[in-house]
């Protein structure tokens, strides 16, 4: 009874668009005050971004993840670097409830984004292993999802400042290497290798919203 009272607990903490994945919680409460900050979106805010080069593309056009299939693939191949239009959404990690959020929202949405001509591309930090976890369960395109298990696509961290609050969460997703979790998610629109739209979670669940995401790459020309 204990345990699942502090279950019910732990559910009250998340944000009410959040619960439709309640049976993906782990079953656990938070421990701690920072656990349950973590869970409610109360972290402060996290430091001004920098400016992005111009050229991402091409900085990150050699680094090399992998197809959730486990298959190496660079990050320039992902889609049509001369006229592809492209967006790119970082998941924190595959054992992230927001993202399992961020990532059914995109599967929803593909049919639409397919039919503009759009390519989705989900990347999360993690193995292969762990985002088919989240492939087979959600469930979600296996040939929209890549994984990321050395974050070599590291635009956004959180830092040291979250190492300790994050050192006691748990989930099957999580990636293996704890300092995973402290990727910060956000999302880019691309033309070939121009970076049109960029945009840093400014905090746990904090998506661009995929709506205006269309717009802007329905006005992109395609010529």
């Amino acid at each position: 009874m204990m345990r699942n009272r502090r279950y019910e607990l732990l559910i009250e903490t998340i944000p009410r668009r959040s619960r439709g994945f309640r049976n993906f919680l782990p079953p656990h409460t938070c421990e701690s005050p920072e656990e349950r900050r973590l869970w409610t979106g109360l972290l402060p805010p996290p430091p001004p971004l920098p400016p992005l080069p111009g050229d991402i593309a091409d900085v990150l056009g050699e680094v090399s993840i992998f197809t959730a299939a486990g298959e190496p693939v660079k990050f320039k191949d992902l889609w049509d670097q001369e006229k592809g239009v492209a967006v790119v959404a970082l998941m924190r990690h595959f054992g992230c409830i927001c993202c399992w959020e961020l990532a059914s929202a995109l599967r929803d949405s593909k049919e639409r984004f397919d039919s503009a001509g759009v390519k989705l591309i989900a990347v999360g930090v993690g193995t292969p292993n762990k985002a088919q976890i989240l492939a087979e369960r959600l469930p979600f395109p296996l040939d929209s999802l890549y994984a990321d298990p050395d974050r070599k696509v590291k635009l956004f961290s959180r830092g040291e400042s979250l190492k300790k609050a994050y050192k006691n969460y748990t989930i099957k997703a999580t990636p293996d290497d704890k300092s995973g979790v402290l990727q910060q998610g956000g999302m880019f629109v691309f033309k070939g290798k121009q970076l049109l739209y960029a945009r840093r979670d400014e905090g746990t669940g904090d998506h661009a919203p995929l709506d205006d995401i269309f717009d802007i790459c329905c006005k992109v020309p395609r010529v």
